[in-house]
């Protein structure tokens, strides 16, 4: 080869590596995808690879010292972070323009939010790192965080609760379904005319995002947080963003998380989940990972396992894994999501990351060891 021609040939792999440039055939063909020769995986740039990781929080993006924890991660072999695209921080980090007055405008983006954002996807993709983003938290829109949400109508100057419908407070658990901002697509049970202005600015939020992320192939998306919603809910969001990248020419996986796949044989989104391959690209089995333990958690996930294998085969994800702080619902210790990583990866999942502190280990000392000790492994039995 001539070295004008092996040069050319360099640089065009460099631009492909960061899935930010090319062609769209070259873009597809690198971005994260299911491996070719066994779909129970993923591929990543043409090559197999096993999802591992662990952070100290689940919004990175607006975290600080990012670059410096991107750094930790590789250095011990992780290579996969969740991100949700949080709304309960701080108000400075919200993703709208805080006024002088003290509320929002939802017509006008918050900079430094978004810049973050753009920061985290390009330095993520320069280490190899898969991002599994959540594109909406339960949490965030309900009890002490919807008191500081920029979609609370107290809090911005674009609608008033009468416009929309929605409450002054929501002091429920999330997972009682009582925010009708997850109604907002026509036919749900909690859907009022009133809420189509506030899907217009749902869907304002999901085309900024995309402005950044479809610029590059280390992407999952994930609509929500162990949702209890009705599946109209996510399959709306799936399919908008199926739409946009399909405007550019990007094929992308797109999946949604139920909050009841510890117990899977009764959860009826689950089972959908399992069943419907063509809408749920992946699954993401997280909450597996909480209340159970020991034999009940392998013989969960394998169950999941079977099923999945009697459909066209698909990556089985755990973007949270939880072990630390012993609280009620079942997180159990840092050793008990040791255990709950090495089942997974062991049983056949094609992800494994530790949840944040206290729910989970984080990026601490244990859950660096237990990275460490499976790329260790790997090296001699590719999973």
């Amino acid at each position: 080869m001539r070295y004008d021609d092996m040069l050319g040939a360099v640089m065009v792999a460099i631009i492909c590596a960061g899935c930010s440039g090319g062609s769209a055939e070259q873009w597809n063909a690198q971005a994260i995808q299911p491996y070719a020769e066994n779909p129970r995986y993923w591929q990543y740039q043409g090559k197999p690879v096993l999802l591992l990781g662990g952070s100290k929080t689940d919004h990175l993006f607006l975290a600080d010292s990012l670059l410096e924890h991107l750094d930790e991660m590789a250095a011990i072999g992780a290579n996969y972070v969740r991100n949700t695209m949080s709304q309960r921080e701080d108000v400075t980090l919200k993703p709208y323009k805080l006024l002088e007055d003290g509320t929002f405008d939802l017509d006008q983006w918050n900079e430094d939010y978004w810049q973050r954002f753009a920061n985290f996807l390009k330095w993520t993709s320069e280490r190899n790192i898969i991002i599994q983003i959540e594109v909406w938290d339960r949490f965030d829109y309900s009890q002490t965080y919807w008191e500081i949400s920029p979609w609370r109508p107290a809090n911005n100057v674009n609608y008033t609760a009468d416009d929309t419908g929605f409450e002054n407070e929501y002091p429920m658990h999330p997972g009682q379904d009582q925010q009708p901002f997850f109604h907002s697509i026509p036919g749900m049970p909690k859907y009022d005319p009133k809420l189509d202005r506030v899907r217009a600015y749902q869907e304002a939020f999901v085309d900024k995002m995309l402005s950044y992320s479809l610029d590059y192939g280390n992407v999952l998306y994930c609509m929500n947080n162990e949702t209890s919603t009705p599946v109209e809910w996510g399959q709306y969001w799936m399919e908008y963003i199926q739409s946009k990248a399909q405007e550019r020419s990007r094929s992308v996986y797109t999946t949604d998380m139920f909050g009841h796949f510890f117990r899977p044989r009764s959860c009826e989104s689950c089972l959908l989940a399992i069943r419907a391959t063509e809408t749920y690209m992946f699954l993401d089995v997280s909450q597996n990972n909480s209340r159970n333990f020991h034999q009940a958690h392998w013989d969960t996930l394998q169950w999941i396992l079977q099923e999945r294998d009697k459909h066209p085969l698909r990556p089985v994800n755990n973007t949270k894994i939880y072990g630390g702080g012993h609280f009620g619902f079942g997180t159990g210790s840092n050793a008990d999501g040791v255990a709950r990583l090495c089942r997974n990866i062991v049983g056949g999942c094609a992800s494994g990351r530790h949840h944040r502190p206290p729910w989970g280990a984080g990026l601490n000392d244990v859950a660096r060891a237990s990275i460490k000790a499976i790329r260790s492994v790997e090296q001699y039995v590719k999973f």
